[in-house]
């Protein structure tokens, strides 16, 4: 009896394996808009689809884990996305370019501007793919990723995404700009936030078009699930020391979850 429910565990296991997660990644390539290829990593709901896709824009330290993982906090939201029902197709702008991380230099090899081309390089080949539903494409950005969303919602060719939502983003040059969202925009921004500061995002929403949603208390990365409290030594701090604070909070981080979701099921 033993024997006959240990292989009816393993058979379990095996068909388990064999099928895997919701998210797990493939490895894509497609043309950028600069010279050769981009790097992206997708993942898709079980089912042969069309399905809606959403466009995930990496932070300043990168795509990856030290273990080359995709990140947690990406890992997590197209976790998330999948079984909503969307795909995610994760940007990695740094890997192809030979850059490790830019949260430390003030002077950046590629800025979120530059980023923005890859942003539509990604739309240009999902619009070619049959998984991808024909329908405008979402994205979201997370922190230097957010300010790259920025960029892309502020551009005519914007009308190509149906939402753009930007996670804690630098906005305090393109205040100075005259930006304007050229399609559905949101900025979520921790209000505690000494990294990228709300008080300029919150000015250039009202002014720009947009919506914005702040979280009192929260920190940079509020929304990663797992990311214990603590302070770095980063660029473009807003503390005299140089050092930022980044970390969950998991009430910000449950709001902007459904608040994403919300925005996402919109037509």
């Amino acid at each position: 009896m033993i024997g006959r429910l240990a292989r009816v565990l393993i058979a379990i296991v095996s068909v388990a394996a064999a099928a895997g997660p919701a998210s797990a990644f493939e490895k894509v390539s497609f043309p950028s808009r600069d010279a050769g290829d981009l790097v992206g990593w997708l993942a898709r709901p079980a089912g042969a689809g069309p399905f809606p896709v959403v466009v995930g824009l990496h932070g300043c330290a990168g795509l990856y884990r030290r273990s080359g993982e995709v990140n947690i906090r990406e890992s997590d939201w197209s976790e998330r996305l999948n079984r909503a029902g969307y795909a995610v197709l994760l940007v990695d702008s740094f890997g192809p370019r030979g850059i490790k991380a830019l949260c430390n230099d003030r002077e950046r090899a590629l800025t979120p501007a530059g980023r923005a081309r890859d942003a539509f390089a990604a739309i240009d080949w999902l619009e070619k793919q049959d998984f991808a539903a024909r329908q405008p494409i979402a994205l979201i950005g997370w922190s230097n990723g957010g300010s790259t969303a920025l960029r892309v919602a502020g551009v005519p060719e914007a009308k190509r995404l149906r939402h753009v939502i930007a996670f804690y983003p630098g906005c305090r040059i393109i205040l100075k700009r005259g930006w304007q969202a050229q399609t559905d925009t949101a900025i979520f921004q921790g209000l505690a936030d000494d990294w990228t500061p709300a008080a300029p995002c919150e000015e250039l929403a009202h002014g720009g078009g947009a919506r914005f949603v702040g979280f009192p208390g929260a920190y940079h990365d509020f929304d990663h699930p797992s990311l214990k409290l603590r302070e770095r030594k980063a660029a473009y701090s807003q503390r005299p020391d140089g050092m930022v604070t980044i970390g969950s909070d998991p009430k910000a981080r449950a709001a902007a979850i459904d608040a994403v979701m919300a925005i996402l099921k919109r037509p």
